[in-house]
C-alpha cells in the first residue's frame, strides 16, 4: 500500500490571501524552513530550489479561482513528491490549508515520516507568516 499524509493549518487569514502567499514561489525560504533555502524561477513553470539535500525543482499547476495548489517537487535524492493542496475559505476572515504527500517510491517510510514531522513545523512558520501579513 503506498503511504501518504495529509495536513491541515488554519489560518486567520482570508483564503484570497492565504491563497496569494502560498501560490507565490519566492515566499517558500521564508516558511519551507526545512526544505527550501532559496528559490528562482527558470522558466514559465518551473523553479529551481536549493535545498539542503542540493537542487531541486518545483512545477506548480496553481488554479487560484479553485484554490488549488497542486505541485510537483523533484528532489534527486527523494524522487519527485506528487503533491494535492488546496486553499479552502472557511469564514469570511479565516481559511485552511489542506496537501496531501504520497510517499516517492524510492524513499523509506522512515524518512517519509521524518519528513512529515518536519513538515507540521513548516506548516506552523507558513500560518505564523500569512497572519503576520
Amino acid at each position: 500500500m503506498t503511504m501518504s499524509a495529509t495536513k491541515t493549518v488554519q489560518i486567520e487569514r482570508p483564503a484570497t490571501e492565504s491563497y496569494a502567499f502560498i501560490a507565490n514561489p519566492e515566499t517558500m525560504p521564508q516558511w519551507a524552513i526545512h526544505n527550501v533555502k532559496a528559490i528562482r524561477k527558470l522558466d514559465g513553470i518551473r523553479w529551481e530550489m536549493e535545498t539542503p539535500r542540493g537542487k531541486a525543482t518545483l512545477i506548480p499547476y496553481y488554479e487560484g479561482r479553485n484554490g488549488i495548489l497542486d505541485h510537483e517537487f523533484i528532489d534527486a535524492g527523494e524522487g519527485v513528491w506528487r503533491v494535492t493542496g488546496r486553499v479552502v475559505p472557511v469564514g469570511p476572515s479565516e481559511s485552511v490549508y489542506i496537501m496531501t504527500l504520497p510517499k516517492p517510491d524510492s524513499m523509506p517510510a522512515e524518512a517519509f515520516e521524518a519528513g512529515m514531522r518536519l513538515m507540521d513545523e513548516e506548516l506552523a512558520a507558513l500560518k505564523a507568516c500569512i497572519e503576520s501579513m
